[in-house]
C-alpha cells in the first residue's frame, strides 16, 4: 500500500461491517482510492483490494469482534469475527490504516488515482482509469527502514 497521500482533501467518515457488530470512525478520510494487486490482497479480498489511506486516526466500536491476522512482519489485517467483513490493512510501524472503500456508509466521491504492486497484477483484468502505478520494488523502497545516520566525528 502506498505511504503518500498528500494529493487529496481529507474529511471524516464512518463505516461498519456487514452485521453491524463493528463501527469504524475515521478522522482523515481521503478521497484518493488506491488498488493493491499483491498476491496477499488478492487472496484476502478475492480480487484487487480497493482501499483508502485513513492514516492513524481510526477508532473502532465493537473491538471485541475484531480478529487480527499478522500477514507479514510489517502489517496486519483485521476482520469481523461475526460476519467476516474485511475491515483494514494496518502498517504496524506507524499505525497507518488502509480501509476497504466499500465499508463507508455515506456516498463518497473517491478518485481512483493509483495502483500498487502493479507488477503482481494478473493479466485477466485491466482498469481503464489512468492512474499512477507503483511496482513491488518501489513500494518496498518507500517502507524500508531508513539507515541511521552515523554521529559526526
Amino acid at each position: 500500500m502506498s505511504n503518500s497521500d498528500s494529493r487529496s482533501p481529507h474529511r471524516s467518515g464512518d463505516g461498519r461491517c456487514l452485521c453491524g457488530s463493528i463501527h469504524i470512525s475515521v478522522n482523515n478520510l481521503s478521497s484518493s482510492l488506491e488498488v493493491c494487486h499483491c498476491g496477499i490482497c488478492r487472496k484476502w479480498a478475492g480480487g484487487p483490494l480497493f482501499a483508502i489511506n485513513c492514516g492513524s486516526q481510526v477508532t473502532f466500536e465493537g473491538e471485541a469482534n475484531i480478529a487480527i491476522f499478522n500477514s507479514s512482519e510489517w502489517a496486519e489485517r483485521g476482520f469481523c469475527k461475526q460476519c467476516g467483513t474485511h475491515l483494514f490493512y494496518r502498517l504496524k510501524q506507524n499505525n497507518q490504516f488502509f480501509i476497504p472503500a466499500g465499508l463507508f456508509d455515506q456516498p463518497v466521491d473517491f478518485v481512483f488515482d493509483h495502483q500498487v504492486f502493479i507488477d503482481a497484477k494478473p493479466s485477466y483484468y485491466e482498469f481503464a482509469n489512468q492512474t499512477h502505478m507503483l511496482t513491488e520494488a518501489e513500494i518496498f523502497a518507500q517502507f524500508a527502514p531508513q539507515p541511521e545516520s552515523s554521529p559526526s566525528p
